[in-house]
C-alpha cells in the first residue's frame, strides 16, 4: 500500500492537547515542529461524570490531551454527584532545532455540577481560566533500525484552585516509543506527574501524583484518513489535605478511539473518544485542530512510508 508519509496517526503521543505532541501529528515527519516555525494546536474537550458515595470529596479528572489532565475538586459528603465539563485548550508549538521544540498551552474550564444528599439537592457552575503549562519536546531516536524514541517535560506556570492559585508546583515528565509498519504505526507512551504541596486558602493542598501507561495503533486508510485505538491505564494516589489522605489510591482503564482527517499538509482535524472500561472515570470528547504556519496547502504525493524514511 502506498498510503505516503501522510498518515495522520492519532497515537495519543507524549504532551497534552496543546503541547507539542497533541493526538494528531500532521505526518510522521511533524512530530517535531521544524527549526524556526511555528504551529497552532487548538482543543476542545467534554466529559462527563457520575459519582455515588463520594464522602471524601475525591476530585473529577478531566482529559484535555493525551497524557494532559484537569482535576474539578467536589464537595465532602456527598452521596451522589453528576458533572459536565468542557475545557477549551490553546497552544503554540516552536521548532527550536531539528529535534527539539518549545510548546506552551492554557485552558478554560465551564464546569457544571449537580449534587444530592438524599435531603436536599444543589447545583454549582464555574467558568474560569484553568491553567497554564510551559513544556520541551525532544526527539532522542528516528524510526529505522529500532523504533523511534521522543521524550517531554512540562511545568504548570499557573494552576487554579479554588480559593487561590499555585505556580511551578506540578511537572509532567513521559516518553513514547513508535514504529512505522506502513500502513499501520504502534507506539507506546508513558508519563508521571508529580504534585507538590500548594496552599488552596488556608488549607495545605496536595494533589495525587499518578502514572500513566498508553500502548495504541493507528491505521492509514488513504493518505487523508486514518483510524485509531488504544487502552489507557491510569493509577492515582490520593489528594491530601494539610497532611492527611482524602481516599486511596485508585486506578482506571479507558479504551481510546478515534478519526482525523488531513485538509492539507498544513491543516488536520481530528476526533476521539474515551470511555472508561473499569472506575468511575466517566466518558470524555476531543476536538484537535493543527494548522502549521508558513506550510505547503496541499498534500503533496510522497514516497511510500517505511520504516527506514521515517522520523
Amino acid at each position: 500500500m502506498t498510503f505516503k508519509k501522510h498518515i495522520f496517526f492519532a497515537i495519543f503521543l507524549c504532551g497534552s492537547t496543546a503541547s507539542a505532541w497533541a493526538e494528531l501529528p500532521l505526518t510522521i515527519e511533524d512530530l517535531i515542529t521544524d527549526k524556526g516555525k511555528v504551529t497552532l494546536d487548538a482543543t476542545f474537550s467534554y466529559a462527563n461524570s457520575n459519582q455515588q458515595g463520594v464522602a471524601t470529596g475525591e476530585p473529577i479528572i478531566v482529559q484535555t490531551g493525551p497524557t494532559s489532565f484537569i482535576t474539578i475538586p467536589t464537595r465532602i459528603g456527598e452521596t451522589r454527584t453528576d458533572t459536565d465539563a468542557s475545557v477549551a485548550t490553546l497552544g503554540l508549538r516552536y521548532g527550536l532545532t531539528k529535534d527539539a521544540e518549545l510548546y506552551g498551552r492554557g485552558s478554560y474550564l465551564w464546569n457544571s455540577s449537580r449534587s444530592s444528599n438524599f435531603s436536599d439537592a444543589s447545583s454549582s457552575n464555574i467558568n474560569s481560566f484553568s491553567d497554564a503549562w510551559l513544556g520541551l519536546n525532544y526527539r532522542f531516536l528516528k524510526d529505522g533500525e529500532t523504533p523511534a524514541l521522543l521524550s517531554f517535560i512540562e511545568v504548570a506556570l499557573v494552576e487554579r484552585l479554588k480559593e487561590s492559585n499555585s505556580s511551578a508546583k506540578s511537572w509532567m515528565l513521559g516518553v513514547t516509543s513508535y514504529s512505522v509498519i506502513d500502513p499501520v504505526v504502534l507506539s507506546m507512551t508513558a508519563a508521571y506527574r508529580f504534585n507538590q504541596e500548594r496552599m488552596n486558602g488556608e488549607q495545605r493542598y496536595k494533589p495525587g501524583n499518578f502514572l500513566l501507561l498508553n500502548p495504541s495503533l493507528a491505521f492509514a486508510v488513504n493518505d487523508r484518513v486514518s483510524l485509531s485505538g488504544g487502552v489507557q491505564w491510569l493509577s492515582r494516589q490520593p489528594d491530601r489535605l494539610d497532611g492527611l489522605s482524602q481516599s486511596f489510591r485508585r486506578t482506571t482503564t479507558d479504551l481510546n478511539f478515534g478519526v482525523a482527517y488531513g485538509f492539507s499538509d498544513a491543516t488536520s482535524l481530528a476526533f476521539s473518544v474515551t470511555t472508561n472500561a473499569s472506575g468511575s472515570s466517566g466518558s470524555s470528547v476531543r476536538l484537535n485542530l493543527l494548522h502549521a504556519f508558513d506550510k505547503k496547502s496541499t498534500l503533496a504525493p510522497q514516497p511510500t512510508l517505511n520504516k527506514g524514511n521515517a522520523s
